[in-house]
């Protein structure tokens, strides 16, 4: 069992020789320490380093966050490839700007619902129980949402990302290799992220969906990187007025479809007939009717076949009032 202590730091950093008092001068001077790869499997007091702002701890065997309340000026943390499974005890960091937990056994990002400054959070590649997924506490993100730009969490089998549509200062998201593939919850958070600058979904099955980047190119008007590749200004533009076209074409086509179905429903218009096209009514019979008769009357009265009968002769003796 390997602690971190003074004595340690004392030895890592070859000043075991020097008296007590000089040793703790020289410890409350420290500004950056870095303990990393050197088989820690945990944090003791190192409170005389006081004035800490940056610590690196990564590469070890730690399985818990603590003894670090003195370090109110701590703005790093480097906690990566450890063995915690809890997120804890930092709630009096206040000045703390950077966390990275990649790595290590979290199923929940939660304990950072006192912490209001920072800015990037790395919590990738969490060694996760088989089918689980790397859950958000909510009083954590409502107390990121207003400081945190860079928030990376690839690699944790999360399948949507609505959750985190209240991190409103997001500018850059890494979350490859996750099982996103669902346009439309991506299209939500996108909406809420209005400056996000740059995204990483490689290795998500939403890659494979029919015009993925299109999609969210038009969705995003402050993008400029997606899966890597620039998005030039070029691109948004033909996308923008692709997206127009598109809408202008579908608002045109529903007002003609409209039109036709008014056109069909005139009240002029009995039931439709089922072997025309248009509407069928007994006074378009009678109108046949009458000029079929006229034709008779110009061919000197010479019925034409299928026409001889009571109706053809009423049809002539109107016919002949009308001409009078």
């Amino acid at each position: 069992m390997v602690r971190l202590t003074t004595e340690l730091i004392a030895r890592c950093l070859g000043h075991r020789n020097r008296r007590e008092e000089d040793w703790g001068q020289h410890l409350r001077k420290i500004t950056h320490l870095n303990l990393s790869d050197k088989k820690l499997d945990a944090i003791g007091d190192i409170s005389l380093c006081r004035n800490l702002r940056v610590l690196y701890l990564y590469d070890n065997q730690i399985s818990q966050i603590q003894n670090l309340g003195f370090a109110t000026h701590l703005t790093h943390l480097y906690l990566q490839n450890n063995c915690i499974s809890c997120i804890e005890n930092l709630s009096s960091l206040k000045n703390l700007e950077k966390l990275y937990l990649g790595g290590n056994c979290i199923a929940v990002v939660e304990g950072l619902d006192q912490l209001t400054g920072i800015r990037e959070l790395h919590i990738e590649s969490q060694h996760l129980p088989l089918g689980e997924k790397l859950l958000f506490d909510p009083a954590s993100l409502r107390s990121l949402a207003k400081s945190l730009s860079v928030l990376n969490i690839s690699n944790n089998n999360i399948d949507e990302l609505e959750d985190l549509a209240v991190l409103e200062n997001l500018s850059h998201l890494r979350a490859a290799d996750n099982q996103l593939q669902h346009m439309k919850d991506l299209e939500v958070v996108l909406k809420k992220w209005t400056k996000l600058c740059s995204m990483d979904l490689t290795g998500n099955p939403i890659c494979h969906k029919p015009k993925y980047r299109d999609r969210i190119i038009v969705q995003s008007q402050t993008l400029e990187y997606l899966d890597g590749k620039e998005i030039k200004d070029t691109e948004r533009v033909f996308l923008m007025n692709w997206k127009a076209s598109k809408a202008v074409r579908k608002k045109s086509k529903g007002r003609m479809t409209n039109e036709h179905a008014d056109y069909l429903h005139f009240p002029g218009f009995g039931t439709p007939h089922p072997n025309l096209p248009f509407s069928y009514s007994p006074s378009l019979i009678e109108e046949t009717n009458i000029l079929i008769l006229s034709d008779m009357h110009k061919d000197g009265g010479n019925p034409l076949p299928g026409t001889v009968g009571k109706k053809s002769v009423r049809g002539n003796l109107r016919l002949r009032r009308n001409l009078k």
